[in-house]
């Protein structure tokens, strides 16, 4: 990876709470800075475009746990599947398992729900945990997503369970 020197003015406050995030962190101010950077190119300056919208999760869990299964699932194939697909398309510039699982790691660490990939070198299986502590139907919304992105879009089989207040998929990478 290539780097660059440069210099920025901030104001004093904004350094401070800076200097202060990246303590808290145990990091350098310039991995702080580095990491604002990347999340802001790679997330940020597309939220607009996108179209998303910041909500507090107990406003989505009130919302999600008022509907049927039925009504979540209607939700995710004529809404969330479309707009999942094309919020990747735009902010990747494709729609492939890398860009998807980079673009969904993205989506969920921004949505401030908890995300953990593991993989098995023995058996090639990558695992995903998604952490939203929302609500059932939540996790329901989230897996009929994943299975439409794998199964219609990527032609790929993947193990979808869901949980109260996650989520877990598991696929095998191929060769």
């Amino acid at each position: 990876m290539n780097t660059s020197t440069v210099t920025f003015r901030f104001e004093s406050e904004n350094l401070q709470k800076l200097q202060e995030e990246a303590f808290n962190r145990g990091i350098s101010l310039n991995s702080l800075m580095n990491q604002i950077t990347k999340n802001y190119f790679e997330w940020h300056i597309f939220e607009p475009k996108v179209g998303f919208v910041s909500i507090l999760k107990p406003v989505v869990e009130e919302l999600f746990t008022t509907l049927s299964e039925e009504q979540v699932a209607k939700i995710a194939a004529n809404r969330g599947k479309q707009e999942f697909q094309s919020s990747i398309y735009l902010m990747k510039g494709s729609i492939d398992l890398n860009s998807f699982l980079s673009w969904f790691e993205a989506r969920m660490k921004n949505s401030s729900i908890q995300i953990n990939h593991t993989f098995d070198d023995n058996t090639r299986i990558h695992t995903y945990i998604v952490k939203h502590d929302i609500c059932e139907n939540w996790s329901l919304y989230l897996k009929c997503i994943v299975e439409h992105i794998f199964n219609e879009v990527l032609q790929k089989k993947v193990e979808v369970s869901t949980a109260h207040t996650s989520l877990a998929f598991k696929f095998k990478q191929e060769d």
